[in-house]
């Protein structure tokens, strides 16, 4: 349904949504990159929300926000301004000196609207709003140097077997962007400082035994070639990228939960899909119940101490 200013009102469970300058470009497109619009990734939105929302709801957001398409300026915005609908929830969290709103997506109305925003990525805490000091997911991010995918990819299987040793469920996702994150559904018992050591560790192990290929080196110049395992994610108030979410790149990739057997995929790669096909690999359901199965860490942290020596 559109407006005659141009606006677009769009449905979504009771709630009409306002989508205002649809036609905007958003993507450029150019070489093998299609162009999308505002609308086209409202449209996207709309047909992921029932896969992407059971991973969003109940987490506070920190929107990146690109008003004028990815070639413009971008926005990292934590707080949530006065205007937004009093239908969005909002949840306060202590920050150094003060506290910050953050933006909730509970449904579907409340995406559309932040694509409305220009909020092309979503990024999530890894706790709840109701138990901010406990993460209920640990998050490894294979950061490659260069765009070297077959790394990324050898790292992620090396991951998964110590993580299959430690007795942990893990679950897989490209970022859209160079590499892969490897998730652990956790209990929520522990804080944030305990899942961060215990990631640190489990990295550690692993730079440890093929020290050539893999780094937990946090500066740069001191990685050289090989990839970064990266655990900053597993902190207070620091985000990770959300499964379904597009990203601010060329063709509009999107951040897409695979199976372990698709590591296997030759044509597997961190942008392999976009929000033209995302929503085919989202029904098949990728990760399947694997998320319910959060575990404590008292017994891998003992298998892995044992590993250690």
């Amino acid at each position: 349904m559109s407006g005659g200013d141009g606006t677009r009102r769009v449905r979504a469970g009771r709630r009409t949504v306002e989508v205002h300058r649809p036609d905007k470009v958003l993507f450029p497109g150019g070489g093998d990159a299609k162009e999308y619009t505002k609308g086209d990734l409202v449209e996207y939105h709309r047909a992921v929300a029932p896969f992407m929302l059971p991973h969003l709801r109940g987490r506070p957001l920190m929107l990146e926000r690109h008003p004028d398409g990815i070639d413009g300026p971008t926005f990292m915005q934590k707080n949530t301004p006065d205007h937004y609908p009093e239908w969005i929830p909002r949840v306060e969290v202590a920050k150094e000196g003060g506290t910050v709103r953050h933006a909730v997506c509970d449904d579907t109305a409340t995406l559309l609207y932040l694509a409305d925003q220009a909020s092309i990525t979503l990024h999530r805490w890894l706790s709840r709003a109701d138990s901010v000091d406990h993460p209920d997911r640990l998050v490894f991010d294979l950061d490659p140097a260069g765009d070297d995918f077959e790394a990324v990819r050898e790292a992620a299987r090396l991951l998964g077997e110590l993580l299959d040793e430690l007795d942990l469920p893990s679950a897989l996702m490209t970022t859209g962007s160079r590499g892969l994150h490897v998730i652990v559904p956790l209990n929520g018992r522990h804080d944030f400082d305990e899942v961060r050591t215990f990631a640190r560790d489990v990295a550690d192990t692993l730079a440890d035994a093929h020290p050539d290929r893999l780094t937990t080196a946090a500066r740069k110049k001191e990685r050289g070639e090989r990839l970064y395992l990266d655990i900053q994610r597993n902190a207070y108030a620091q985000t990770a990228v959300a499964p379904y979410t597009v990203r601010p790149r060329p063709g509009a990739p999107v951040a897409t939960p695979v199976t372990w057997d698709q590591l296997d995929d030759p044509e597997l790669h961190a942008r392999r899909w976009t929000v033209a096909d995302a929503v085919e690999q989202a029904r098949t359901n990728p990760w399947s119940g694997l998320l319910n199965r959060g575990r404590a860490l008292g017994p891998a942290r003992r298998r892995l101490n044992a590993l250690r020596g």
